[in-house]
């Protein structure tokens, strides 16, 4: 599998691929679509900050993909991937550079119909 920027890497799937079982041989219906994938989809809209109708195809259907993401929360297995992974989840390293926001005059409080320099 090629490597590919937000994605797991070998080591870090064979960590989490047990929250994942195959589906068991008897089962009815048709077997699920691969875990890993939707995985990395999960990850790569997380990291890059892209709207979910932006997901790239390799990772499946964005909707497939985001109920697969809704899962995960519902069930609390994200929280555990993330902490077998040590991700932080909480993003609190995040920050933004003021110099790289613009905001509109009417977000910061101006009064309608005032004209401000420039």
């Amino acid at each position: 599998m090629k490597m590919r920027r937000y994605e797991l890497t070998d080591r870090e799937w064979e960590i989490v691929k047990e929250y994942f079982p195959d589906k068991e041989p008897g089962t009815p219906g048709k077997p699920p679509k691969p875990a890993r994938p939707k995985l990395n989809g999960v990850i790569w809209i997380a990291k890059s900050g892209a709207p979910w109708r932006d997901l790239p195809s390799r990772y499946g259907a964005w909707n497939t993909v985001y109920d697969f993401f809704r899962d995960l929360i519902d069930n609390g297995i994200l929280v555990k991937i993330f902490a077998d992974l040590n991700v932080d989840a909480d993003l609190q390293d995040m920050s933004l550079d003021s110099t790289s926001v613009k905001v509109h005059q009417h977000g910061c409080g101006a009064k309608k119909g005032v004209i401000l320099p420039k």
